[in-house]
C-alpha cells in the first residue's frame, strides 16, 4: 500500500512511499481509520493496506490489481508480495540481461522466484545457494543452471568458481548478515547486490570497504521488487499462463482449520508458500 501523494509517489517510486511502514503496518487507513468495528469501536486492522481471513475484502482502488478472469484467482495472492519482490528484484531492479550471471543467496519464495524471473531474462549462469536439498533440487527444476549447498562447501568460493571469478548480480533474500557479506563477496568486478531479506528492525552488516570500493561493486536495497503492480502482477499471471513463470510449483493450499500447520510448515521450510483456502 502507497499514500500516492508524497514525493517518492509522485515520482514513480511507489514502492519507496514515505508513508510505507504505517500504511502497511500501522493497522490503519492514513486518516487513522479502519474498516473493522466491534462493540467497543475499531479494530487493528489492515496490514498492508488491507485485511486477512476473511470471505470478502474492502480494499482501496491503489491496492487493488486487475488481472484476466481465466486466471487461476486463487493462485495469485502471493504475486503481491514475496513472488513479486523476488522476481521484480531480477526484471525491475537489478535489470538482469541476456547471458548474464546471478546468484540466488536464499532458497525461499522470493529466491526461487528470483531464479524464475533470470530464466525468462535470459541469464545463462543462475546459480541457487541454500541449506535445504529439497528446495536446491526444485530450483534446479525451476532453470538454474547450478546449486550450491552452503552447508557442504563455502559458497563464496563456489560461486566464483563457477562463474569464472565472480557474478554479475548476486540477491540476498535470507535476512541474515552473514550470508549478505557471502552475496557481496561472491560478486565479480562492478556487480550488484540486492538486498530483499528482511531481518529484525536495527539489524547492521559488514563488508570489506576496499573489497566493494577497488571492484566498483554496488549495493542496492530493494523493496517488492521496484514494481509497479498494477503492471507487473499482470505480467507476471501473462508469464504463468505461458508456461514460464511456474510459481505454483511452489505453493501449497491448506484449508483454514489447518492454519497452524500451515505456519509450521512454512517455518520449518516444508511448505515453500502456503496458501489459506476459505470455506465457502
Amino acid at each position: 500500500m502507497r499514500c500516492g501523494h508524497c514525493s517518492p509517489c509522485l515520482n514513480g517510486d511507489l514502492t519507496y512511499c514515505r508513508n510505507f511502514y504505517a500504511l502497511n503496518f500501522g493497522g490503519a487507513r492514513e486518516d487513522g481509520s479502519s474498516s473493522t468495528r466491534d462493540a467497543r469501536g475499531s479494530l487493528h486492522d489492515h496490514f498492508f493496506g488491507q485485511s486477512s481471513f476473511g470471505t470478502f475484502a474492502l480494499t482501496h482502488e491503489r491496492n487493488a490489481i486487475k488481472v484476466p478472469r481465466e486466471a487461476p484467482l486463487e493462485l495469485l495472492g502471493p504475486l503481491g508480495c514475496g513472488i513479486q519482490t523476488g522476481a521484480g528484484a531480477v526484471m525491475n531492479a537489478l535489470k538482469v540481461n541476456p547471458g548474464a550471471s546471478l546468484a540466488a543467496f536464499g532458497g525461499g519464495a522470493v529466491g526461487l522466484s528470483a531464479v524464475m524471473a533470470a530464466r525468462v531474462t535470459g541469464a545463462t549462469t543462475i546459480i541457487a545457494v541454500d541449506v535445504v536439498p529439497s528446495r536446491l533440487e526444485l530450483a534446479r527444476e525451476l532453470g538454474a543452471t547450478h546449486t550450491v549447498n552452503s552447508r557442504e562447501t563455502d559458497p563464496v568460493a563456489t560461486v566464483r568458481k563457477i562463474s569464472g571469478g565472480g557474478v554479475e548480480y548476486t540477491l540476498e533474500s535470507s535476512g541474515r548478515p552473514g550470508v549478505l557479506r557471502q552475496a557481496i563477496d561472491a560478486l565479480g568486478i562492478r556487480g550488484t547486490c540486492g538486498i530483499v531479506g528482511a531481518p529484525a528492525l536495527g539489524t547492521e552488516a559488514s563488508f570489506d570497504v576496499n573489497g566493494v570500493m577497488t571492484t566498483g561493486k554496488r549495493i542496492l536495497g530493494i523493496i517488492e521488487g521496484d514494481s509497479i503492480p498494477d503492471l507487473f502482477i499482470p505480467a507476471l499471471v501473462e508469464l504463468y499462463m505461458q508456461g514460464r513463470f511456474p510459481f505454483d510449483k511452489l505453493v501449497k493450499f491448506y484449508p483454514f482449520d489447518r492454519i497452524n500447520e500451515a505456519a509450521e510448515d512454512s517455518e520449518k521450510g516444508i511448505t515453500i508458500k502456503p496458501i489459506i483456502r476459505l470455506a465457502l
